[in-house]
């Protein structure tokens, strides 16, 4: 591997895993109807990044990576206009806590995948990613986040809510 393509790859794992980390906090500002500014905009600038990013790999033809990061930056666009230019005004809350979840599942759902072809011991489970123990990994974390989702939709659709105080800011 080339120094270039080396560099590439580090920033682009350094990015994936910053945006996975601030994921998880924005995801638990969601659920718990808090607003933490710095952290969102450091999730969505990273996870923007990370998919960019991949763009910029070589390739001979189009990957299921490549729908990947698409399906991620049209959600990320989607978000940035809840987040920013709607301001989470009305049902934008929802629409920003959906994009926003899936999202993270996305860099998760990716995390596992090339967790499961770089790591031995999970490479050595599940060395075709067809075996059951990659399949059950990924079911649990398309499950889970279905939750989260479905959790921060909720939450965020109370915070809009005439009774409600709306989102705090931390």
């Amino acid at each position: 591997m080339n120094a270039a393509l080396l560099t590439l790859t580090l920033v682009h794992v350094a990015l994936s895993l910053v945006g996975i980390a601030t994921g998880v906090v924005e995801i638990a500002g969601l659920l718990s109807g808090t607003r933490r500014e710095r952290w969102t905009k450091v999730f969505l600038a990273s996870t923007i990044a990370t998919s960019a990013t991949g763009f910029l790999f070589p390739f001979e033809r189009f990957l299921p990576s490549h729908v990947f990061g698409l399906i991620s930056l049209l959600l990320l666009g989607v978000a940035l206009a809840a987040r920013y230019r709607h301001r989470l005004d009305g049902r934008w809350g929802a629409v920003y806590a959906v994009t926003a979840v899936v999202a993270q599942y996305l860099n998760v759902f990716v995390l596992i995948v090339q967790s499961f072809l770089k790591v031995p011991i999970l490479k050595a489970l599940a060395p075709t990613q067809t075996e059951p123990t990659f399949v059950v990994a990924q079911l649990v974390t398309l499950v889970a986040f279905s939750i989260l989702g479905a959790l921060a939709t909720r939450q965020a659709l109370a915070s809009r809510s005439p009774t409600s105080v709306g989102l705090r800011h931390a």
